[in-house]
């Protein structure tokens, strides 16, 4: 049970809260308002609006507009829509490629929030700002040899998701009505949960640090920790109700087993 409860745990958020794309967006809403996720999304629109336009010797002035407009932007409930909207469109993309064979790719199209930068900043009387490209803003991910094995890992962890819980409410079960001392056997599942409950929170505390320093060098790394926070955050609290409920369990059934007859059964 201590092993089986943070997988069932894990499978279960990989399928619900991962795998759903409402789910996730929600998740990822708060991020919006994340000063770190709104400076990175501010540096890869500039980069991507800046390739297209040539300033001449102005161009760092222009890079540096840019980068303060998006900044200002990001403060607006039109920025927060954006945000929701290029996530939910990124979620169902990445999706599609992990389990449709016919798609190689996903991609995220930054072309909602490049344009109202670029509405912003015709609006303040800036002159080039008209001639910021919106189309063709799309970035690909994930990387396409690395698609096979995501595929793999997504189906199997969509399978496991259901069954998982199952596996591990059967087993807790059947180690309590098989013993002749329930009692001990409560106790034992109790300490099991809370075993199964620090070990989730050793889990994601370990995956952060091994999921941060496996990315590219380009790739912001205050912000990765921001998504992988929001993402993580119900495996978090889980832990701590399993940790909370598999103690209050156990110290439920020491207690009540003092006050029992001692010819009753335990």
């Amino acid at each position: 049970m201590a092993v089986l409860t943070p997988l069932s745990a894990l499978a279960v958020w990989a399928d619900r809260q991962i795998g759903d794309t409402g789910n996730y967006v929600t998740a990822v809403e708060p991020l919006a308002a994340d000063p770190d996720v709104q400076n990175a999304v501010a540096d890869r629109i500039t980069t991507e609006v800046m390739k297209k336009i040539d300033a001449g010797p102005l161009q760092q002035g222009v890079e540096n507009l840019v980068h303060e407009a998006v900044i200002s932007f990001a403060g607006t409930d039109a920025y927060r829509i954006a945000w929701n909207t290029v996530n939910r469109a990124t979620h169902t993309a990445v999706e599609q490629a992990l389990t449709t064979d016919d798609v190689d790719t996903a991609s995220i199209d930054l072309a909602p929030v490049i344009e109202q930068v670029k509405g912003q900043l015709s609006d303040e009387g800036v002159t080039f700002a008209d001639h910021i490209p919106v189309g063709n803003t799309r970035i690909t991910i994930p990387e396409p040899d690395k698609l096979g094995v995501a595929r793999q890992v997504f189906d199997a962890l969509q399978f496991w998701g259901l069954w998982l819980p199952v596996l591990a409410f059967a087993v807790a079960a059947v180690a309590v009505l098989a013993s002749r001392r329930r009692m001990l056997s409560v106790s034992l599942l109790g300490l099991a949960l809370a075993m199964g409950g620090a070990l989730l929170r050793l889990t994601v505390a370990r995956g952060r640090v091994l999921a941060l320093a496996e990315l590219p060098p380009d790739l912001d790394r205050p912000a990765s920790g921001a998504v992988f926070d929001a993402l993580t955050s119900v495996l978090r609290t889980t832990s701590w109700w399993l940790l909370g409920l598999g103690l209050l369990l156990t110290l439920a059934t020491r207690i009540l087993a003092r006050h029992l007859p001692r010819n009753s059964p335990s």
